[in-house]
Order: structure tokens, then sequence, then C-alpha cells
């Protein structure tokens, strides 16, 4: 009897971590400490712990008690996830409470763990973290808006510049103004005149962490009937940014479209959310918000890798991951992913870096719908990639991959599934999903989706055009079905091709 499962990476440890916030308390359990990690649990409770420190300058009582209760509950559910590790981190409200400490060590008696409080300028660094985990070569500003504060840090590549915490959390900014939006905007004006780094974003992205910033994301994607409903990279341009913006921030967000898609509970912070951010991006001047799944508690996560994994592509090794769960054959994934490159410069198609990275992870996954029936493996594969949970990418790249799979499946000549689906991918990227779809349909019926066959196939360019030259060793697997498949992709380019046998 089996007794894995066989829906599980091998190996892999269970690792949890809880962040104690200013207004909610979270459970992650993820799968293993990796640098693509995936949630095996999920779970938060909106306690706001720092509802009315501004006044008191004490934890909630009640909140406290909620937390304390939701911990017992988060300590039992690591166990049952199988954690073997559990992280605590705590934040503003924890560090700032004249109550915090006493209610850290409550905390940590339940937990029978250690609590780390995070100083402002540490949990700026793991929300920075964050972002470098999530994105592919980022280059900006990361803004990670809690309840009880708003942490900012310089982001370029792996590099991360000093970070600064501002007294703006969402919760605060709703307690110091007491509900008034208009004294709101001048707390927020106020605060934000200090933050002297915005000035060096103008024209870069800002990278926007948060709890309630998200739900500015999923509110505006519901408002615009976006059809790719993933947040992590969601992208708005800077001056369609601040019309959004301004329109939450003056509270009637009630009468909103696509408001019902935010949780009644998280309603009440939007528009203090919504102040915060667009007087950031008032100074700053970004040439897009890009929204992220990821901050501190991904950060913290992305810590404790070791460098060699940290450099590791997050696209890529989720891709690699997938093929490994789902595949017929890794490794004739892995090879595919190899010849398409090859392929592309003999066809005369140039990539950009994050072209080939794109085109590397659709190979990979080139296979993970082969157990659905036979004339649902194209739209099936277009939903698990389009909606799957990865980073590092953003969503034209997704829109690429997810429908080259279609076509792969399909056929070339099919017409595009869904248009607005379509309509997020450029030109350019529609175009390479069916020229990448074609040169997939064509190792399939030479390998049968087995690895050991691809190496065996090569381009080559003379003066009579481009020929496809399969090894002699492998002259059997030329037939009917190959010739024509080549013959797709000559009318697809425009241009002659031929099959040989090598020498």
């Amino acid at each position: 009897m089996i007794s894995a499962a066989q829906g599980r990476v091998q190996g892999r440890r269970p690792a949890a971590v809880i962040d104690i916030g200013s207004n909610s308390v979270r459970l992650v359990v993820y799968e293993g400490v990796t640098r693509s990690p995936t949630v095996l649990f999920n779970e938060k409770i909106l306690c706001g712990l720092g509802k009315g420190l501004v006044k008191t300058k004490k934890l909630n009582a009640k909140a406290v008690q909620s937390a304390l209760r939701a911990l017992r509950r988060f300590r039992a559910l690591a166990e049952q996830a199988g954690a073997v590790s559990l992280d605590v981190l705590a934040t503003a409200a924890a560090r700032e409470a004249e109550n915090g400490s006493q209610f850290i060590r409550e905390a940590e008696a339940i937990l029978e763990e250690p609590i780390k409080v995070l100083s402002g300028r540490e949990e700026a660094y793991y929300s920075a973290l964050g972002i470098i985990s999530g994105f592919h070569d980022p280059d900006g500003i990361a803004g990670d808006l809690g309840g009880g504060s708003l942490e900012l840090v310089d982001v370029k590549g792996r590099k991360i510049g000093d970070g600064i915490t501002l007294p703006l959390g969402g919760l605060r900014l709703q307690d110091m103004s007491e509900g008034d939006l208009t004294e709101a905007l001048s707390i927020a004006q106020k605060t934000l005149g200090t933050a002297k780094l915005l000035a060096n974003g103008k024209g870069r992205a800002f990278y926007a962490v948060g709890g309630t910033w998200r739900n500015l994301a999923k509110l505006h994607m519901s408002a615009e009937h976006y059809p790719l409903h993933v947040m992590h990279h969601y992208e708005i341009p800077f001056e369609e940014a601040q019309r959004f913006l301004k329109r939450v921030a003056v509270g009637d967000v009630d009468n909103m479209r696509g408001i019902e898609d935010v949780s009644k509970n998280r309603r009440a912070l939007l528009s203090y959310g919504a102040i915060a951010l667009l007087e950031t991006i008032k100074i700053m001047k970004p040439s897009k918000v890009v929204f992220s799944a990821l901050g501190v508690r991904e950060g913290f996560l992305y810590s404790l890798l070791p460098e060699s994994e940290q450099l590791n592509d997050p696209l890529i090794s989720a891709a690699e991951e997938l093929a490994t769960l789902r595949a017929r054959s890794p490794a004739y994934a892995r090879e595919l992913a190899d010849w398409s490159g090859d392929a592309f410069a003999a066809l005369g198609y140039k990539e950009t870096d994050d072209e080939k990275r794109y085109r590397r992870a659709a190979c990979l996954i080139a296979d993970i719908s082969w157990r659905a029936h036979p004339d649902y493996r194209g739209s099936q594969a277009l939903n698990m990639i389009s909606n799957a949970a990865f980073v590092g990418i953003d969503h034209p790249g997704r829109a690429y991959i997810a429908l080259a799979n279609f076509f792969r499946h399909e056929g070339v000549a099919n017409s595009v599934p869904d248009p607005e689906l379509a309509a997020i991918a450029s030109p350019r990227l529609l175009e390479f999903s069916r020229l990448l779809a074609a040169i997939m349909r064509i190792t399939y019926p030479f390998s049968a989706s087995m690895s050991g066959v691809v190496p065996y196939l090569s381009w080559k360019n003379t003066s009579d055009g481009i020929s496809l030259v399969v090894d002699k060793s492998k002259a059997d697997l030329i037939g009917d079905v190959t010739e024509g498949r080549l013959q797709q992709l000559a009318k697809l380019i425009g241009k002659p091709l031929k099959m040989e046998v090598g020498k």
C-alpha cells in the first residue's frame, strides 16, 4: 500500500509560519522551505490587536483573547499538517504596545516557541526579500501596509536599500483620524512627506504588499472586468492608479462595482489603504503599481534558503516541480525546454531574456494535463496554467504559456479560446504561443512524450532552406504525422521546411 501522497513533492518537510499583525493573525503551512514554496494550509483571523492602540497605548483586550485562542488552534493545525518547524513573527502592535511584552509571553507559552518581534527595519527588510523572492529582477520601491505601520524600502535586483517604517497602517490611520477621511488624508500627507526615499522611485515600479492593498487590487480587477483573477503581479499604470484610488479614498466603496468581491470585514479599511497608497505614489510618481502576494512571511522563508537556492528562478523552479508531479516524463519536458530554444533560433526568432524564461516554463509544464480526456486537455491546461500559483512571471507571460499549451493540444490553427485572456498577452507573445505550440507538436509524435528521442532531432540552415534533421538511428519514427506537423509549422511561419535523415 502506498502511504505517501503522490501529489506532493517527496522528501519535503512542511514548515509553518505564524504572522501576528496589528489587524490579523495568520498561519501558513508551506510544503517546504523552497525557492517557490507551495502553500499546504492557510488561515487567518482578523483580531484587531492594534485597534485603539493610538489612544490607549495598549493592545485591545478583547482582541488579545481572540488572538490567543487563534494561536492555540494554529499550533494544533501546524502539528496536524506535519510541520517540522514553526516560526512566529510579530510586528507593529506587539512591539509598540505597553502590554505587548505580556501578550508575547502568553503567546509563547501557548505556542511553545519563541516569537520574533520584528523591528520596523526588520519588517522592511523581510518585505523586500518577499519582493525579491516573488519577482524576476525587481526594480522599484516596496511598500508593506499592515494594520499598524507602513514599511518602505528600495529594491533593485537582489540589492536592498535602507528601509523605513512609518506609523501609517490602515487600522492606525483610522484610529488617528477618528474615522474622518479628510483628516486621514492630512495625516498621510504629513507622514509620507518625511519619506525621502520615495524620490528615488520616480519612473520605477511601486510594489504594493499587504492585505488591504491586495483587496484594492481585487476591487480594481472586478470593476474593470479583468479576465485573469490572479492578484500577484497585477499591474495598474500610475495615472489609472491615481484615478481609481481617488474614488476609493472618498469612502463610497459600498456603491463601487465589484465591491461584493471584497469581504465585508475588509471593506472598513479600504479607504484608509487607498489614502496611504494614493499619497505614496503621488510623491514617488512610479511608472506603475504592482501588487504582490508575497510579503514578510515569504521573505522570512526566503532568508532561510542557502544563497545557491536563492539565486534560482522561482518560475522555473515551480514549473520543474509541476512537471515532476504531473508529466509523463519530466526528463522529456527538460529535453523539450532545451530543444525549443534551438528551434526558435534556427527559425529566425529572437527572444528577450523573459521570453526565454517563459518558453522554458511552458515546455516544462507542456504535459501536465495528459490524464484528462483528449477533448479537454487543451482547456484544462489553459485553466491550470493561467490560474496557477506561479511567481516570477507577469500576466502577459502567464497568458503566453497558458495559450501555448492550449494550442499544443488543440492545434495551432484553432481560434483563441478566450479573447480576453489573449488580449492580456501582447501580439508578439500571442504569435510566440502558436509558434511554440507548433514546435511542441512536432516532438510529440516522435517521442510519445518520453525522453531519449528529442536530442536526436536537430535543425540545419542551408542555401536551400531550413531542414529538420533526424538522426538515422531514429529514422523509423518518421511518418505521415511527423511530416504533417512539420508542414503545419512551415505554414505558420511562412517558410519552407523539410525533413531529412542524418548521415
